[in-house]
């Protein structure tokens, strides 16, 4: 992927997850009356509100990251051997910052 389309990619990107924390940081449940069986639908809501707010933010960092490496001229290298990112997973994922076999051994050390 050229780095022109990198950068848009990762900048809409950038946007669309800018929106959606914001969405995500408001009241996630509409003031109404409270029954018990709203005030557990209401924790339900805010737990998935809260997992998403999570997802959203460290996949947020990771485009931001994306970006640094363009502004540096290394993106497309893995962070952690320096081999080529392959084209694929940069288009699957603009985001990414390890190659295949990185990314994995970081998995399996969670």
């Amino acid at each position: 992927m050229d780095v022109t389309t990198a950068r848009e990619r990762l900048e809409d990107m950038l946007a669309e997850l800018d929106r959606s924390i914001g969405v995500l940081q408001g009241d996630p449940v509409a003031v109404r009356e409270h029954s018990a069986a709203d005030a557990g639908s209401d924790l339900t809501d805010a737990d998935r509100a809260q997992a998403m707010l999570t997802v959203a933010t460290s996949q947020r960092r990771a485009v931001v990251e994306a970006i640094k490496r363009l502004e540096q001229g290394v993106y497309g290298r893995c962070v952690d051997c320096a081999k080529p990112v392959p084209e694929g997973r940069l288009e699957a994922r603009p985001e990414a910052a390890r190659c295949v076999q990185c990314q994995g051994k970081r998995e399996r050390r969670r």
